[in-house]
């Protein structure tokens, strides 16, 4: 088990060192000049941490085009290949009925964001920090996505902090929670809401955000405050995936390696069998589950052996 445990860190740290992303940084309408400052430090702090990452990132300009720009951008993507991370900085809204992310000019519905998203193949990493997030869930979650929202539900309207606090955490070394010099974006996010929490008590405030994640594409989110270790299994003790597991493997590093075409296919066809295997894990024993994983695990760190180091 031990000789397992070892694999299972080296196949996560190599996919984190592995990951290419591209970002997209929307920065809503600030209303008031004080979100508009704090708006426009979350911005600057996503921007600066992209270009020591090597990222390729781009902002959306705060603009009464913003809405066109964005849904533009989106159309001409790649719709295949590495991560696309979303990130939504500002206010919503929600009336019972349309939940909407507040831009300058027109606003952006949860159901357009959603269209404008289906045609991904990729997959879509969307936060949202922004009041009433989560009422963007029906439309935006789903299969090969991550989203993180600032709030549960719709009804949580008010300004939201959780964002100016995980923008906060992004270069802060303490939000490596487990030590293991990998900050993930499960880490982030624990660390980003601990602090969210602490600054409501602080203020003698009752908690009026509720962080919320999804990444095992139920669409179905589960609070932030629930999962409480780094690395959450991968399914439950009924062998249903759990939200966590492929937020704790993802990360903001710097790319280090060179990653071929060839190595991309050869590493989906392995993660498909990996998936297989864990949905049948139920119908076989314990030995032969393990035996058959750790084949699988060998197989990955073998692939990862035969990438070339970047030069810095």
């Amino acid at each position: 088990m031990k000789r397992l445990a070892s694999l299972v860190a080296f196949f996560v740290a190599s996919a984190l060192a592995g990951a290419q992303t591209e970002w997209v940084i929307v920065p809503g309408a600030g209303g008031d000049p004080q979100y508009q400052a704090e708006f426009d430090e979350q911005v600057k702090r996503w921007t600066d941490v992209a270009n020591a990452a090597g990222v390729d990132s781009r902002v959306i300009p705060a603009t009464e085009e913003s809405r066109g720009a964005l849904r533009r951008m989106l159309e001409q993507l790649p719709k295949d290949g590495d991560d696309l991370w979303l990130v939504l900085i500002g206010h919503g809204t929600f009336d019972g009925r349309d939940a909407k992310f507040n831009l300058v000019g027109d606003d952006i519905t949860a159901k357009e964001l959603g269209e404008w998203l289906k045609p991904f193949h990729r997959r879509v990493v969307v936060l949202g920090f922004f009041s009433a997030s989560g009422a963007f869930f029906p439309e935006i979650a789903g299969p090969n996505r991550v989203v993180l929202t600032s709030t549960k539900s719709g009804g949580e309207r008010n300004y939201s902090r959780f964002g100016s606090h995980f923008a906060a955490s992004l270069q802060d070394p303490d939000a490596d929670l487990d030590g293991d010099g990998i900050t993930s974006l499960l880490d982030l996010a624990r660390f980003a809401n601990d602090q969210m929490v602490a600054s409501y008590e602080k203020d003698k405030r009752i908690v009026l955000e509720h962080a919320l994640l999804d990444d095992n594409g139920d669409a179905v989110g589960t609070e932030i405050r629930a999962i409480k270790h780094s690395h959450p299994p991968e399914v439950d003790h009924e062998g249903r995936a759990v939200d966590g597991a492929v937020a704790a493997e993802l990360t903001l590093s710097r790319e280090t390696r060179k990653i071929p075409p060839e190595f991309r296919e050869r590493r989906a066809a392995i993660e498909e069998r990996l998936r297989e295997l864990r949905a049948h894990r139920n119908e076989m024993n314990e030995r032969r589950y393990f035996n058959e994983l750790e084949a699988l695990l060998l197989e990955m760190a073998a692939l990862y052996d035969t990438l070339e180091p970047q030069a810095e």
